[in-house]
């Protein structure tokens, strides 16, 4: 018989919501995928304690929760290191840690990337909405209330027996840099910049503004030589999508964002590449490298190997 833990949150943190792998099959609804930002480090947290790999985490951004846990249970944690501790002790990242009922789970300051994943082995005790357990973009309280992490929430979830220790090697993990360079792919509207605009985007690294969010990265700075003589008809965009604003600036579209828009759509960003982005904050900077389809397909292969 299962066993309910729970986790009872003390302290919100900065940002700590429910996310899965997103709301797909919606977006001509206009709905977001949502989702987590970093899917690399949602599937590893996810297959350190043994669950499905579309089971939610959740995602803590920069500050983190306190949490008090009521249960025996198996955790992990990947991504960004947050300096976690369990009753006042470190606890390593990208392993299976036991934890007792009683125990008080915490974080410090920020030692490299700005996401940590957290994976609880269990059946998480949550309402989804179309088909998903993440926080939505818009409306989050009314319609993902449970994915919303507030002070004195607290999340269920449905132990399971618990699985031997699993460890994901130091070699494969990854390592945070503060400049990260992106590969991308031609953009509907590519054609409609001039080879000067084009040179000038790719020649320069560029840094995140204090207004980006999960909904888009706004880069500073803008791109020479663009002057848009027509407007472009509100079109379809996915996350990664890099749209240029009349003024120049460029957006790098991200989970939250909104399903259309009117900027030109310059480059998209290859969804392997997406995770690199999910750990830089403001002030960190983002280069870019335009490649072909041959090659994006192959860094799809590369990601379907791993997970």
């Amino acid at each position: 018989m299962s066993e309910p833990v729970i986790f009872h949150f003390k302290k919100p943190g900065l940002q700590t919501m429910v996310q899965d792998l997103g709301r797909v099959g919606f977006q001509a609804f206009g709905v977001p995928t949502s989702g987590v930002m970093d899917k690399s480090s949602a599937k590893i947290a996810n297959w350190l304690v043994g669950n499905p790999r579309e089971n939610p985490v959740l995602e803590i951004t920069l500050l983190g929760p306190q949490i008090e846990i009521k249960g025996n249970c198996q955790i992990a944690l990947t991504g960004g290191n947050l300096s976690p501790t369990l009753n006042g002790n470190p606890i390593p990242m990208y392993e299976t840690i036991q934890v007792d009922s009683g125990s008080i789970l915490s974080f410090g300051r920020k030692l490299g990337g700005c996401r940590t994943y957290l994976a609880i082995r269990g059946k998480w005790q949550i309402k989804k909405w179309l088909g998903s357990y993440s926080a939505s973009a818009h409306s989050g309280l009314e319609l993902t209330p449970d994915s919303i992490i507030q002070k004195n929430s607290s999340l269920q979830v449905l132990s399971q027996l618990p699985i031997s220790k699993r460890l994901y090697s130091k070699e494969q993990r990854p390592i945070y840099s503060r400049s990260v360079r992106v590969r991308v792919l031609p953009g509907p509207e590519f054609d409609s910049f001039s080879p000067l605009a084009i040179g000038h985007f790719f020649s320069r690294g560029y840094q995140l503004t204090p207004d980006s969010n999960r909904m888009g990265y706004r880069l500073d700075g803008q791109i020479k030589d663009f002057n848009p003589k027509r407007e472009v008809i509100s079109s379809g965009i996915i996350p990664g999508t890099i749209q240029i604003t009349n003024s120049g600036q460029p957006i790098i579209l991200l989970a939250d964002a909104q399903t259309t828009g009117g900027y030109f759509r310059l480059v998209n960003v290859i969804s392997h590449d997406l995770d690199k982005l999910a750990q830089l904050m403001p002030g960190d900077e983002v280069w870019f490298s335009l490649i072909s389809l041959e090659e994006a397909k192959e860094a799809l292969k590369e990601e379907k190997l791993l997970f």
